[in-house]
């Protein structure tokens, strides 16, 4: 495996990280805009109340996103094992 090659394969790697931790990121990024949108609108200032929503709608979105993100994952571990196993 030359240089190139091994740069291909880390912005590959790169890539399937953004990809595969979308979801769980942008649903985090929502809610919590949402949260803090509502707490400054009606001046409730509870500290604890931006982690439960936020919690639920996160293992919501991770359990119903889990195969795509497994499906990205398993696509990089097999273009890895492929570069691996052909030498190049």
């Amino acid at each position: 495996m030359n240089e190139a090659e091994a740069l291909e394969l880390i912005q590959v790697a790169f890539k399937t990280l953004l990809v595969a931790s979308g979801p769980i990121v942008l649903t985090a990024m929502a809610v919590g805009t949402f949260i803090a949108l509502l707490q400054a609108l009606t001046q409730i200032q509870e500290m604890t109340l931006t982690f439960i929503p936020k919690i639920v709608l996160v293992l919501v979105v991770a359990s119903m996103a889990a195969p795509f993100m497994a499906a990205q994952i398993n696509s990089l571990a097999m273009l890895s094992f492929s570069k691996i196993s052909s030498g190049s």
